[in-house]
């Protein structure tokens, strides 16, 4: 829009010079240069509207051929009236039919190059979403799969345990299922299903599991994608707490780091091996959503402690 009024009102001043040195000639050529102009510019919104780009840029160039013919003899008429010299006709239909293109096909191209660019966003946007969903709809069964699968271990080893763990499992379930599927959770949220997950942790292990959850008021609504916590907590209890003889403490801590929002998941169990250092299907799950929502601004590690537990570290950007 811009370059096309600053092309009408260049031609605009040379119409007002034209008259003001009583050159005339000069105003049968801006005629003839504005007629293709008016046309192809009358024409355009309702070809780009109904017919596409293609049609668009036919439309352009056909009706600045018809303007250029149609200036030719009323260019020819003007001259001939004024007895003043005129340009050759194929410098004419050359001159009407590049400024009509020029002025009109500049925008136009810039118009379905941000188009373009706008469409490519939306589908990287679509092809993410749908990928995020696919990662997060792995983790829902192997979530569920695991509590479950404690509950049928107390209920053969320790009926009466299993029902408390049942109480405690209905209980988390409502809580945590409409959380689920959702895009987006909170710190606040998930350290609190952590606390779920770990007291019904404890009602399978008693006295051998302790823990501890620990986020600060002023990082609790800072945005996470769901589950992602869950994954750490979960990692903590099955290598560290289920094959350790004794005592395990678990403890989740979140607090503000250089990088982001720092959330520590460590156990003093029994350690990790280097089948597990990464490679189970609910760290590569954690490192794909975690690449595919931050890029390299979030990082992930996990490392064994000396003697014996490990720590997962994750830092998202504030």
């Amino acid at each position: 829009m811009r370059d096309r009024l600053l092309a009408l009102l260049l031609l605009a001043a040379l119409a007002v010079g034209a008259l003001y040195l009583r050159r005339f000639a000069w105003l049968g050529l801006f005629g003839a240069v504005m007629l293709p102009l008016l046309i192809a510019s009358s024409l355009l919104p309702f070809a780009q509207r109904v017919q596409g780009w293609a049609a668009t840029w036919a439309c352009l160039l056909a009706a600045s051929a018809l303007g250029a013919a149609l200036a030719l003899p009323l260019y020819r008429g003007w001259t001939a009236a004024l007895a003043s010299g005129r340009l050759p006709d194929l410098q004419l239909l050359a001159c009407a039919f590049g400024f009509s293109t020029a002025i009109l096909g500049l925008p136009l191209w810039h118009s379905q190059v941000r188009q373009r660019a706008a469409q490519m966003a939306a589908l990287r946007h679509a092809a993410l979403a749908a990928e995020l969903k696919a990662l997060q709809a792995q983790i829902e069964p192997h979530f569920l799969y695991n509590t479950l699968a404690n509950a049928r271990y107390l209920t053969r080893h320790d009926p009466e345990r299993a029902a408390q763990m049942l109480e405690h499992l209905i209980a988390y379930l409502h809580s945590a299922l409409p959380d689920l599927r959702a895009d987006v959770s909170t710190v606040g949220r998930e350290c609190e299903l952590a606390g779920h997950y770990l007291a019904l942790m404890q009602v399978r292990f008693g006295e051998r599991l302790l823990y501890t959850v620990e986020c600060p008021f002023s990082l609790a609504q800072t945005p996470m994608p769901p589950l992602l916590l869950m994954t750490l907590v979960e990692n903590a209890v099955q290598h560290g707490v289920e094959p350790q003889a004794g005592v395990v403490a678990v403890s989740v801590e979140v607090s503000q780091g250089a990088g982001g929002v720092r959330i520590g998941v460590g156990d003093d169990g029994a350690g990790i091996g280097a089948a597990v250092l990464g490679s189970g299907v609910g760290l590569r799950n954690l490192r794909a959503r975690l690449h595919a929502l931050y890029g390299e601004k979030a990082t992930f590690q996990l490392t064994a402690r000396h003697g014996g537990g490990a720590d997962a570290v994750l830092v998202l950007p504030a």
